[in-house]
């Protein structure tokens, strides 16, 4: 099927399974559309499924590129969801020739049920059988999940279940990339409203400040994101990092970081801002060494601009450097990608990060995304986790996201003492974070387990427009803190 210009027709009959079944067609058809009815008369053209579980077996069809229809049933075990999808699955593997490297598995924290069944005593045989049998996962991203347990467990083991983290959001990037889906904003569009941006993001850290004051509660980590943080310049970054110094306990915080990302955007000046105002770490992000790769997606900036950012946060005096690189981007070949990973390792960052390419809706790349059913990406990524482990770095956090090229993985590599808590902790979701500024999340995590959001506006006009109104939401933060704080005094 054409995978961006045409819907294919999902039917459900006597089941309303819609996000399960989604995320199955999505391992198989990454940027593809569909169209959901509940009547078998929609279920027409060329390509189309039906799933049925109205009488007592259960049933799924499906016909792709007008071949025949290859109908699969199974009686229902009380769990029909999952039986739905697995004879989708199945179905999906015969006709396209596809086997999804992480099965069924549609969730994007596979290492979290890793460590749950660490945690219930079950042995690494008896992990490996679980996850294998009922997700049908393959045995070397079974390994690399359970090689990230293991190295996450033992920090995860430390938490501080009374503290929480900061997220501050700088939501702006000289430019768009092309793979890029998040709220960003370029700053030729956003100059005129830093100066409100900056004013409003330094006001909501005084109020979050004073919540986390008066419920007594501990900062863990701090993590500057974006967009890209450094694009503001060194005096709006000053100020913000200033507001953060102000209103928070920065000497008592286990981790700082700062994501400095793009190349084209650090200068001396603003790495010793970075440093002066407490932040430990910094990531320098080139993606991709290739000159012609970089132009490719839109960047600015030369392979050897990254490489001369990274000495400079060294000359500086950052001890605690992670490097971001991106496997299967457009252009890129596996020799490429791999002399990327060698000059990287040469130069010795503490941390690296390899993502595998996501092809997102709202970024410019996803209308090329029959372009990419070829990439290399697995290629890459398998290489990489061999060299990075030979290397001395180990990994430490997963996550997977939907759209991703070959069902792929994004790992964050770390030599021994340099994870990042931060990004542990956002993925395993044990720790409330608390986020400031435009498209920021904060998440509550409360005693017991249960999880609660609350979203900043995305756009920062609006985020400026509407501040009073969102700084109404704030006694959610309050009550959750203060519930923290008498769980732990228990």
């Amino acid at each position: 099927m054409n995978q961006n210009t045409s819907k294919m027709p999902v039917v459900l009959i006597g089941n309303s399974f819609k996000y399960e079944t989604e995320a199955i067609l999505k391992l198989f058809f990454n940027t593809a559309r569909f169209a959901f009815g509940d009547s078998l008369s929609e279920a027409s053209g060329d390509d189309y499924v039906i799933a049925d579980s109205s009488g007592s077996k259960m049933s799924v069809t499906v016909r792709l590129a007008g071949g025949l229809p290859v109908t699969e049933a199974a009686t229902s075990d009380g769990d029909d969801e999952f039986t739905l999808c697995r004879l989708l699955y199945g179905i999906l593997c015969r006709l396209t020739g596809i086997t999804p490297p992480w099965g069924m598995m549609t969730g994007i924290r596979p290492v979290k049920k890793v460590v749950d069944l660490m945690r219930k005593g079950c042995s690494e045989e008896e992990i490996f059988n679980a996850l294998g049998e009922k997700y049908l996962i393959q045995p070397k991203k079974l390994r690399l999940a359970y090689d990230t347990a293991v190295n996450q467990l033992p920090i995860l083991d430390k938490i501080d279940s009374s503290a929480v983290s900061l997220y501050v959001s700088i939501p702006f990037c000289p430019t768009r990339c092309s793979y890029c889906s998040f709220v960003s904003h370029s700053m030729d569009s956003a100059l005129k409203l830093m100066p409100e941006y900056v004013d409003a993001l330094c006001r909501e850290l005084a109020v979050i400040g004073r919540i986390v004051r008066e419920t007594d509660t501990k900062i863990d980590t701090i993590y500057f994101g974006g967009g890209t943080p450094t694009s503001i310049s060194a005096d709006d970054l000053r100020s913000i990092m200033t507001a953060v110094a102000d209103n928070f306990d920065v000497s008592a915080v286990r981790e700082y970081s700062v994501e400095a990302g793009r190349p084209d955007t650090i200068t001396e000046e603003k790495l010793r801002v970075i440093k002066e105002l407490g932040a430990q770490r910094v990531s320098v992000n080139p993606q991709t060494l290739n000159d012609d790769v970089l132009r490719v997606i839109g960047r600015k900036h030369s392979g050897a601009d990254a490489i001369r950012a990274f000495e400079l946060a060294r000359k500086v005096g950052f001890t605690n450097i992670n490097t971001d690189l991106i496997a299967g981007l457009p252009t890129e070949s596996v020799d490429s990608f791999k002399y990327t990973l060698d000059r990287m390792i040469d130069l010795s960052p503490e941390s690296i990060t390899v993502h595998a390419l996501t092809i997102k809706r709202a970024a410019d790349l996803f209308g090329s995304g029959d372009s990419n059913m070829d990439n290399p990406a697995a290629e890459m990524v398998d290489h990489s986790i061999q060299r990075l482990m030979e290397s001395g770095y180990l990994p430490y956090y997963m996550y997977r996201q939907k759209n991703t090229v070959d069902n792929l993985e994004n790992v964050g590599y770390a030599k021994k003492g340099f994870e990042s808590y931060y990004n542990i902790f956002i993925m395993d979701e044990t720790q409330t974070i608390l986020g400031a500024g435009c498209a920021a999340s904060t998440k509550l995590v409360y005693p017991g387990g249960k999880i609660s959001r609350i979203h900043n506006y995305k756009f920062p006009y609006e985020y400026i427009r509407r501040f009073d109104q969102l700084m109404e939401k704030k006694n959610e933060v309050t009550e959750c803190l203060l519930k923290i704080r008498s769980a732990a005094l228990r």
